[in-house]
């Protein structure tokens, strides 16, 4: 027993290690969407090892070998989710119950070969957010979301048969917009302005990058140039500005992380919890994959992921209100971010095709 727990440990203790490289393979990266499963193995067989010793009333070398690995794959994994943890301090402050949002965004991967849309249409009605975003919407979906018209009178339509069409329903107006394929052909992300019921301009950028994947991309390297042009361009807003989207990518990766720092941008999970949109049909195995980062003066009402709807991503509801306040990113920008950013991105790729809409004066 104690042999098969020392196995289990030593792979664990791979799985740890492994995210700290700069490789962009996706065997290496794969490894940051598992540390909630890694840390809870490690919980496991920690317990494991204690309970066996204790029933066979012995303690081999094999046993602290165990408990000394476990222990530390415990503390690895547990630096990097703890921020997302209720344990932990918000980095973005809750706004007051009473307040009325300034916007509330729904962003949904609704599963291309997902065919029933019912079930999201009444979500949609439900929550009612200001803002829909579909990701995986071909023309199907397309169709069958005409429904939701008359609430959405502001639309941007990009279907796609390739699982990364992407739609936006707004009841706000849509001032300007500009469809992208920012990395890699047939691969688009939507940017907006848009302006609440109170007269606020807000900035929205629509992402869904490609995933480091056996089937997809050998390396994360499209997904982290898109993320890191990303924020690039917003890194120094003149109007409040919100992220948004299926990164394909967990909160706690290098990759995020990085964007996060050149951003300056807010989590508003951090704190709240880790709201796993995916993968919804195994409980096992869910890490969060569907984002939403703003810039500094939105404080947040409400985040919830909802119900199923029959795709393998659940919903995410973020609702926030811009209030202009003090706050600021927990992370701290050291002096190799920007080395580090210019080592994994693509060379070709220039922040300047990220519309940031310069010539709209902000609030």
């Amino acid at each position: 027993m104690f042999i098969l727990l020392t196995v289990i440990t030593v792979v664990l203790f791979i799985a740890s290690i492994l995210p700290l490289s700069y490789s962009q393979h996706f065997a290496v990266r794969g490894a940051d969407f598992i540390r909630l499963q890694v840390f809870y193995g490690a919980v496991i067989s920690l317990v494991c090892a204690c309970i066996t010793a204790i029933i066979y009333n012995e303690m081999p070398t094999t046993f602290f070998t165990v408990v000394g690995v476990s222990s530390l794959v415990i503390i690895m994994q547990g630096w990097w989710i703890f921020p997302y943890t209720w344990l932990a301090k918000k980095e973005v402050k809750s706004s007051d119950e009473d307040v009325a949002h300034s916007v509330r965004i729904m962003s949904a991967n609704v599963l291309m070969s997902n065919h029933n849309s019912e079930d999201l249409v009444a979500l949609v009605k439900q929550h009612e957010p200001d803002l829909l975003v579909t990701l995986e919407s071909d023309s199907w979906w397309q169709e069958q979301l005409t429904e939701l018209h008359d609430d959405y009178p502001y639309r941007i339509a990009c279907p796609k048969d390739n699982r990364y069409g992407m739609h936006i329903f707004s009841k706000y107006k849509i001032i300007q917009h500009k469809i992208c394929e920012l990395v890699s052909p047939d691969i688009p992300s939507i940017h907006l302005l848009f302006e609440n019921a109170d007269g606020l301009i807000i900035q929205g950028h629509f992402i869904h990058p490609e995933p480091p994947s056996p089937t997809e991309k050998e390396t994360s390297r499209t997904r982290d140039s898109e993320l890191i042009m990303v924020a690039k361009a917003v890194k120094d807003p003149i109007r409040p500005v919100i992220v948004a989207g299926d990164l394909n990518d967990v909160a706690w990766s290098r990759t995020t992380q990085l964007f996060m720092k050149l951003s300056g941008f807010l989590d508003p999970r951090k704190g709240r919890g880790f709201f796993n949109t995916f993968h919804a049909d195994y409980f096992f195995m869910r890490w969060p994959l569907d984002h939403l980062f703003h810039s500094t003066g939105f404080t947040v009402k409400r985040i919830k992921r909802l119900a199923k709807y029959g795709s393998d991503h659940f919903a995410l509801l973020t609702e926030l209100v811009y209030q202009n306040a003090e706050q600021e990113s927990q992370l701290d920008k050291d002096e190799n971010t920007l080395e580090v950013a210019e080592k994994l991105k693509m060379d070709e790729v220039d922040k300047q095709q990220v519309p940031t809409f310069k010539n709209k004066k902000g609030p």
